[in-house]
């Protein structure tokens, strides 16, 4: 008598790229790993948001520069209309201002194409286990702004860990994971709003201005991973 194994769900993801080479790319690296499934292509904006209401992917990995819309502007539409894709953004290009937009617009990830051979499928991982995942070129700028002193406000003021509680910096670790704050008061069993009164006063505390600011706090001191 044989006994059926189940087959392990695919984890299902949608390339926007407008260059055929990129997606194809992409797309061999990424079905390289037996569970993952390239389930859809696009070449535009228009088209990824045709195919995210066709499709229902788990992930879209979207190119920032496109035709009729850029891609934090169908990484906003995909988080109203489908909040639970995940987008991991993929761009040619790194800077601040691009990094605290992607993480505005409520994107997983951000990696760069250079470095999507290497970081594509660590960052693809992350986001299966609901952790955000940065190109390690951010953790590096950040550190150099840092040394140079040519960081914006809250950064300085985010270099010293032990101004937080333990208590607060778990939540801020919790936070840089993506985790909502329903999510974090059930995770370390208090209220939401308990939760919610410790990130206002790490914000306020630190100096952040943002969550953005937050992020980089936590990557510059280890608490999460890039």
């Amino acid at each position: 008598m044989t006994t059926d194994v189940a087959t392990p769900k695919s984890y299902r993801i949608l390339i926007v790229d407008d260059h055929s080479i990129v997606r194809r790319g992409l797309r061999l690296l990424l079905e390289s790993q037996h569970d993952l499934k390239v389930c859809a292509e696009a070449a535009d904006g228009s088209e990824a948001m045709r195919q995210v209401i066709i499709e229902h992917p788990d992930l879209v990995v979207l190119d920032l520069t496109m035709p009729e819309r850029n891609g934090l502007e169908v990484a906003r539409l995909i988080r109203e209309q489908s909040p639970c894709i995940s987008i991991l953004i993929l761009t040619m290009h790194f800077s601040e201002e691009i990094a605290r937009e992607v993480v505005r617009c409520g994107a997983r990830g951000y990696i760069l194409k250079s470095d999507a051979d290497i970081e594509l499928l660590t960052a693809v991982r992350h986001i299966q286990q609901n952790k955000p995942f940065y190109t390690s070129t951010l953790a590096a700028e950040m550190a150099e702004s840092f040394v140079c002193g040519k960081g914006k406000a809250g950064e300085h003021a985010g270099s010293d860990e032990s101004k937080l509680t333990n208590r607060e910096i778990k939540i801020v670790q919790l936070l840089a994971d993506g985790m909502s704050n329903k999510e974090i008061a059930i995770t370390i069993g208090v209220s939401t709003r308990t939760v919610e009164a410790h990130r206002n006063h790490v914000m306020h505390k630190m100096k952040f201005q943002s969550v953005s600011d937050l992020i980089r706090f936590a990557l510059r001191n280890n608490l999460v991973e890039p």
